[in-house]
């Protein structure tokens, strides 16, 4: 209440912005920007995800009335600015992307990173699942279990989780997509998900049982192993959220995807991100501040879990 929330310099959720070397020791959790979205394969936009959350989230205040959270009475959190990622090439970002979440990863950092497309998650899940494979809940409107796009391309936002079950650091026996829909570029994305013990959640299934039902299901199949949330901003109807690379029709509500985070109390997470806004495809501004209400919520899920194990300590 010093001073308005739409003043002084844009960081996440107003938070004070550390470099990465200084916040090991210092915070909980590190607010991460990785502003890439060169394995698009689809409308791009997504690098510029980012500072539009940034710019929205400074809208949000100190509590959560729904969850009774106040994630910063619970863990040091900070800006830690954006990864220097390589627009040109994605193999570097990703090695990139992979060093700078280990780096946090070693100094007691739990990442809420935000993108960028959905690449993203793979090298981070190499970071955070090197040596523990780690159980996932996704939420989003694509497996992106896809082994690989345009002549056989490995690495592209379609490919993240495939790659990540092959690199051991995911376990798809603890792992659950929610609300995937739309059409696919052939069966083998699903089949293969499904052959590797991934559990699909279908918006057609979602929907017949009811979201308690399915939040049960997800928290039931994590179990209690370490875990990452990744939310995709186009699990959202585009009806909420138009500014996204790949949006499906027939998707969540805003509601809908509020009860679907908050519904994950409790996990074991160790990470978290939310990607794929492309505000430059949002003249309204609505799916940036989705974006940014989400990161909110999640940052909530990783205060709790960070306070949780500090206790259990």
């Amino acid at each position: 209440m010093e001073t308005p929330r739409y003043a002084g310099v844009a960081s996440f959720l107003r938070l004070t912005h550390l470099e990465p070397a200084a916040a090991a020791g210092e915070i909980d959790i590190g607010l991460v920007g990785i502003p890439f979205d060169g394995a698009t394969t689809n409308r791009p936009g997504a690098r510029l995800g980012p500072r539009a959350v940034r710019e929205t989230s400074t809208g949000t205040r100190l509590f959560n009335p729904a969850t009774g959270i106040a994630p910063y009475a619970l863990a040091a959190c900070a800006d830690l600015g954006d990864v220097p990622v390589n627009p040109l090439d994605a193999a570097d970002t990703c090695r990139r992307i992979e060093a700078f979440h280990a780096g946090l990863r070693a100094g007691g950092v739990v990442p809420l990173s935000v993108g960028g497309d959905h690449l993203v998650t793979y090298p981070i899940l190499r970071a955070l699942g090197s040596g523990r494979p780690l159980g996932l809940v996704h939420i989003d409107a694509h497996s992106d279990t896809d082994d690989g796009q345009y002549g056989g391309m490995p690495l592209t936002h379609g490919t993240p989780f495939r790659r990540a079950v092959e690199d051991g650091v995911l376990d798809p026996r603890r792992t659950v997509q929610i609300g995937i829909r739309g059409s696919l570029d052939a069966a083998d994305e699903r089949d293969w998900a499904c052959a590797q013990g991934i559990r699909i959640l279908t918006m057609e299934e979602t929907l017949a049982r009811g979201l308690p039902e399915i939040v049960a299901e997800a928290r039931a199949i994590v179990g209690e192993g370490p875990a990452y949330l990744s939310f995709d901003i186009d699990s959202l109807d585009p009806a909420y959220a138009p500014g996204t690379g790949t949006p499906e029709m027939g998707g969540f509500t805003a509601r809908e995807a509020l009860y679907l985070v908050r519904g994950m109390r409790g996990l074991d997470l160790v990470g978290a991100d939310l990607v794929e806004v492309a505000p430059s495809l949002d003249p309204t501004g609505v799916t940036a501040l989705a974006g940014g209400t989400l990161v909110f919520e999640i940052l909530c899920l990783l205060a709790d879990a960070v306070a949780c194990r500090r206790f259990a300590a």
